[in-house]
């Protein structure tokens, strides 16, 4: 029996959205805002990677012309528990696509309704990018006009999908570990990756492999990145995204790097001021189509 291409769309049904999640959005965003928001419309999704099924979430704009933007947003966290379920779903991709996008996100490989094995920067990572071939079946969005969005983990395995492919616009990194390859193996983020080490393999390889700050010369210079952090991070530490931003200013490379002073991880209390900084960079970039940021040295 002959399996579908990777990225083909097998099942997809309506989400409704959780009351809890309307009374929390009814009081963080404005009026006009939030009417957007209600509109979004939300499906579970499973489509096909690697001879796997795996589950996620499409999110649908409020009406207006297509062909839409369309944006894929990288989940972090590990485990069972960092799952994107509705209320998840809702208040980030829902989000985005309040802002007139298509969203997807991927739930990875070994949980959410996902077969396989949970991985850190392997097989999830390539999940993540069969999300592309999914959205080559949309008719209703522009393949030329794709944002990439990842948080944590999920920013770790945005760097690894840049370092695959040019089809992104534009980027954007939340609390993302740059070099893991430095850390120290007492640190959140390397006892979390620890438990997915592969113990056949070389460790230390293993872990340039997940650390964008080795090959970032080989990030492509047509994807803008916008980097962003919290200065009292305490699981990704800010300096991952200082040392990221030093080496891409070396490189002459288009970037943008944001640091919310005290924020935390997940830049909680900061998040109307880091949507903005976001969306921002989407419509500029992605939506719109800016030309690229002159790079270098110029200017008087």
């Amino acid at each position: 029996m002959k399996l579908p291409p990777n990225g083909t769309l097998l099942e997809s049904r309506p989400v409704p959205m959780p009351a809890t999640t309307r009374n929390i959005m009814r009081r963080r965003l404005s009026p006009d805002a939030f009417a957007r928001f209600e509109q979004v419309q939300m499906y579970a999704i499973t489509y096909w990677s690697e001879g796997l099924r795996i589950g996620g979430f499409l999110a649908l704009p409020p009406p207006a012309s297509a062909p839409y933007p369309v944006v894929i947003f990288n989940r972090g966290g590990a485990g069972p528990r960092a799952v994107l379920q509705a209320e998840g779903a809702f208040q980030y991709i829902g989000t985005i696509a309040s802002w007139g996008y298509v969203v997807l996100a991927s739930n990875y490989r070994g949980h959410g309704g996902s077969e396989g094995i949970e991985e850190w920067g392997a097989g999830d990572v390539r999940d993540a990018m069969n999300l592309l071939p999914l959205i080559e079946q949309l008719g209703y969005v522009d393949t030329d006009r794709i944002g990439l969005v990842g948080g944590s983990r999920g920013g770790m395995m945005a760097f690894m999908m840049l370092r695959r492919t040019t089809a992104f616009r534009a980027a954007v990194t939340i609390g993302a570990p740059t070099m893991l390859h430095r850390c120290s193996p007492q640190s959140p983020i390397r006892r979390t990756f620890g438990r997915f080490l592969d113990p056949a393999r070389d460790i230390e390889q293993q872990l340039r492999e997940r650390s964008v700050l080795v090959w970032a010369n080989e990030l492509p210079r047509t994807t803008p990145l916008l980097i962003l952090h919290g200065t009292g991070d305490r699981r990704v530490e800010p300096e991952q995204s200082l040392h990221l931003a030093l080496e891409l200013q070396r490189l002459h490379f288009p970037y943008k790097l944001i640091l919310y002073d005290n924020a935390d991880h997940i830049l909680a209390g900061r998040r109307s001021e880091s949507d903005y900084d976001i969306r921002w960079w989407l419509d500029h970039y992605v939506r719109d189509r800016a030309p690229l940021p002159r790079t270098g040295p110029h200017g008087a």
